[in-house]
């Protein structure tokens, strides 16, 4: 499956660790809310960490945006929790295990012939639709506060012109 921009975000659903517990969650779980899903390859590596880290740091801004994060890897909940547990109690939004690659697969970051995903990020409105999506190579990061400003450009509506930032103008039609 291909996912496309304006086009409705593949549903999901799976096991996540969250803040020390599992608990099965999907896509609709989050109807009427907008989604920043972001895939990362691997627990216990170097980039990764710093990316889940700046998302926990900003999670409040996204939360006051109406936005729920979510994060995924096809490693297992148990890694998950063993990895969160150990080295990032910060982070306090789910994070989906997806072993059978098929939330990967379904929104073409998996890396097939590793079996991990690349640095996919989505952003989904309340309705279901896909309106933005990044993909980075395994070896950079991504930049947490230029995914926040999507979604905040996304918000308003109206057409937002290169290097928007909330309190600037619009570009009027």
């Amino acid at each position: 499956m291909s996912v496309r921009v304006g086009s409705l975000a593949p549903e999901f659903k799976g096991m996540a660790y969250q803040a020390g517990s599992f608990k099965e969650i999907g896509l609709r779980d989050f109807s009427g809310k907008w989604v920043c899903l972001f895939f990362y390859p691997l627990d216990f590596t170097f980039v990764c960490p710093t990316e889940i880290r700046s998302f926990a740091a900003r999670e409040a801004d996204f939360r006051e945006l109406g936005c729920q994060i979510l994060a995924c890897s096809t490693d297992s909940e148990y890694s998950h929790k063993a990895w969160f547990e150990k080295d990032l109690p910060e982070v306090k939004y789910p994070v989906l295990a997806d072993t059978s690659h098929r939330i990967s697969r379904d929104y073409d970051v998996l890396v097939e012939d590793k079996g991990i995903a690349l640095r996919g990020t989505f952003l989904i409105d309340p309705k279901g639709a896909l309106q933005f999506a990044s993909v980075n190579g395994l070896g950079v990061g991504r930049s947490v506060d230029e995914i926040l400003r999507m979604l905040q450009a996304l918000q308003t509506g109206e057409l937002c012109g290169a290097d928007w930032r909330p309190g600037k103008p619009t570009i009027k039609g």
